[in-house]
């Protein structure tokens, strides 16, 4: 068994004592080990159990600086070790088990009203015209069954037959069959000729009501004789006796069985390791790429559907780049997955802002580039503020007080320090030697006072801005660099993870590196298509929207393609790791200033689409503003769900003041 040691506060996992070594040793020999600041930290250190080898792995990337955070399972786990609600989701479906008391709630009849009514509509239609072809006449009366099945399924049952079982009973008189006398030569193939029927039953099962259909075929037809006798029982088969029924059963295989619509714990089912929300949105994925690149000209669906069908889709391919990123870190060394967290990390984000850039570079505005940076900065406040106020607040009503590893929460903080500087440091150089400049100046005549009334006043930027800002991009690339050596080789005590020495069971794992790497690279080209339809179907709600496009930018885009992580936080905040919901939010902010602006940066340089790194007063004061009030949160490595309150309620203001401020020059 593998075991994962880390200081988590007064966390409910079980406890242990270890050295770096990972044996376990006395008090005594602990204390002489950390001395008396180390003997501190070791008793609140907390053991993490996992199923194998590459769980472990998994677990230890989680705490690793700069790694994405991820909570689903890279390999099937035993379901004999899960809890009995897991185990109803992954029972056998044959077994059926029939629920107690009405089966008329909320959800089935959601059901009725979203999807029964069409579906069994469908078969509805299809009936008449199988009456209609006289032969197709049995499929019709299936096709009325089916239909009235799905208007309400709920305590029934659909049965797939299996091989033909005769029973020991009396046979009707016509099904006798009375051997004749055959010439000699023909005696040993008569013996093994046989009349078989191919059998496929569909049977539709409720309290009140058994109906099967059988269907049999006679095969070989050898003669003329054998032919009659084939019609004969084909007549007989199709409108067949309850006698016959008797000596001629399906062993049936339940197939379909469904009690209830909904299900507050549907959302734990995965298939293949990918949670069963991700997969039904695929085909929303395939949806969007169809509308969008087949009705260029919005003949049958609006600008405004394809926007939302695109950058709903971002969200299964944000959920499966994150499963390709933590399969292929589990299962390979430190190097390979700095490279795959640092390469596919950001990619949702960075594919977005390019296309973005590109798309206003096309139109010949700067209202795209303003977009650009308001998410960038919707990302930063959402990851600073709501991801861990969320995350405190709903670990907080379950547990009353949490606890994290302060020390790395505040390496964790310092570079939040140091990206916030040096990202909105261009625009203070603007501001202190910038000149400023004003549009729409009128004159006020007979007023000594005030000559001129100007609007739009904003500073020039001065020629030196360029290389302030390569010089910046460089720094925070290096900073990053720093943190990861800082975090991983030098202060690594400071996570203080170790893997014991011990043997887990078997794994499987629902992912290869081949295969995580070709998901990857699916997800990226379809995360570009779906970004670039996002883009070209943005421009009503820029040029026509009575929102501000600022607020349109820090929330929708900026936040959809986190919900993933959100998830994820939420997550480990109700297992009581709420040093990994803060981790999350930590880790994309760090990454937005220091990989996502400097690639953004770089690609400007190589090819120009007028992205400056010059923001508003807005994001300037309300991104400030964020990192002093988590540093003060974070101060004290404890937390409840009133200090993730005041977070969310932080946030939900700043949005506020996005919602009502002016929208930017550009967009006008």
């Amino acid at each position: 068994m593998f075991y994962l040691v880390f200081p988590c506060g007064n966390c409910s996992y079980t406890c242990a004592l270890l050295y770096p070594g990972g044996h376990g040793v006395s008090p005594r020999s602990m204390a002489s080990w950390y001395g008396d600041e180390g003997w501190h930290e070791a008793t609140t250190k907390t053991t993490i159990r996992a199923e194998n080898e590459v769980e472990a792995h998994r677990e230890a990337n989680n705490y690793k600086f700069g790694f994405r955070k991820w909570k689903g399972n890279v390999t099937e786990r035993p379901i004999e070790g899960r809890s009995e609600i897991i185990k109803e989701l992954y029972s056998d479906l044959s077994t059926v088990k029939h629920q107690e008391g009405s089966l008329i709630t909320v959800g089935n009849v959601a059901y009725v009203f979203l999807f029964g009514w069409w579906i069994s509509l469908f078969y509805f239609l299809i009936c008449p015209v199988m009456f209609l072809t006289v032969l197709g006449a049995v499929y019709g009366k299936l096709c009325w069954k089916m239909g009235c099945y799905f208007i309400w399924p709920f305590g029934k049952s659909i049965e797939k037959a299996g091989e033909v079982v005769r029973r020991p009973v009396a046979k009707p008189p016509r099904c006798e069959v009375i051997p004749e006398e055959r010439d000699t030569d023909d005696t040993k193939d008569d013996q093994h000729f046989k009349t078989k029927c191919i059998t496929k039953c569909l049977k539709i099962k409720s309290t009140c009501e058994v109906t099967e259909y059988l269907i049999c075929v006679s095969w070989p037809i050898k003669s003329v004789k054998w032919l009659f006798i084939y019609f004969i029982t084909k007549i007989w088969c199709v409108f067949i006796s309850c006698s016959l029924l008797q000596t001629l059963m399906c062993e049936a295989k339940v197939i379909l069985y469904c009690n209830q619509a909904v299900n507050w714990y549907y959302y734990k089912y995965a298939v293949q390791g990918i949670n069963i929300f991700a997969l039904n949105l695929l085909p929303l994925v395939l949806a969007s790429l169809v509308i969008g690149y087949t009705d260029k000209d919005h003949n049958y669906f609006s600008s405004e559907t394809k926007f939302a069908t695109a950058i709903t889709s971002i969200i299964p391919l944000s959920y499966f780049i994150g499963m390709g990123i933590a399969s292929i870190s589990a299962q390979s060394n430190f190097a390979v997955g700095a490279v795959v967290n640092a390469t596919f990390g950001s990619i949702t984000e960075i594919t977005f802002y390019i296309t973005a850039l590109l798309q206003g570079q096309r139109a010949v505005t700067k209202c795209y580039e303003e977009i650009v940076k308001a998410a960038l900065t919707g990302t930063l406040l959402g990851c600073i503020l709501f991801i861990p106020g969320i995350c405190m607040i709903i670990g907080g009503i379950k547990h009353r007080e949490q606890r994290f590893n302060s020390r790395s929460a505040g390496v964790s903080s310092a570079l939040l320090f140091i990206s916030i500087g040096g990202v909105f440091a261009p625009t203070l150089f603007s501001k202190a030697f910038g000149n400023l400049v004003c549009d729409s100046c009128t004159n006020i005549p007979g007023n000594a006072s005030v000559s001129f009334t100007c609007k739009d006043c904003h500073y020039d930027m001065v020629g030196s801005i360029k290389p302030l800002v390569y010089t910046i991009s460089v720094l925070l690339s290096g900073a990053y660099l720093i943190g990861l050596i800082f975090t991983l080789k030098t202060h690594s005590h400071i996570y203080d993870i170790h893997i014991s020495d011990g043997h887990g069971g078997d794994h499987v794992v629902h992912w290869s590196r081949w295969r995580a790497l070709a998901v990857l690279i699916v997800a990226t080209a379809l995360m570009a298509c779906c970004a670039d339809l996002s883009t070209d179907n943005i421009e009503p709600m820029l040029t026509h929207s009575a929102i501000s496009q600022y607020f349109i930018g820090v929330t929708l885009i900026a936040m959809v393609p986190e919900l993933p992580e959100i998830v994820n936080g939420i997550q480990f905040a109700l297992q009581n790791n709420i040093s990994l919901s803060l981790e999350v939010g930590s880790c994309i902010a760090v990454q937005v200033c220091m990989i996502q602006i400097p690639v953004l940066i770089v690609f400007n340089a190589f090819y120009d689409v007028g992205f400056v790194l010059v923001f508003s007063d807005i994001h300037l004061w309300a991104s400030i503003f964020s990192v002093i009030l988590v540093n003060y949160i974070f101060m004290d490595g404890k937390c409840d769900y009133f200090q993730g309150t005041a977070l969310v309620v932080v946030y939900l203001i700043l949005l506020a003041l996005y919602f009502f401020a002016p929208s930017p020059r550009s967009c006008w």
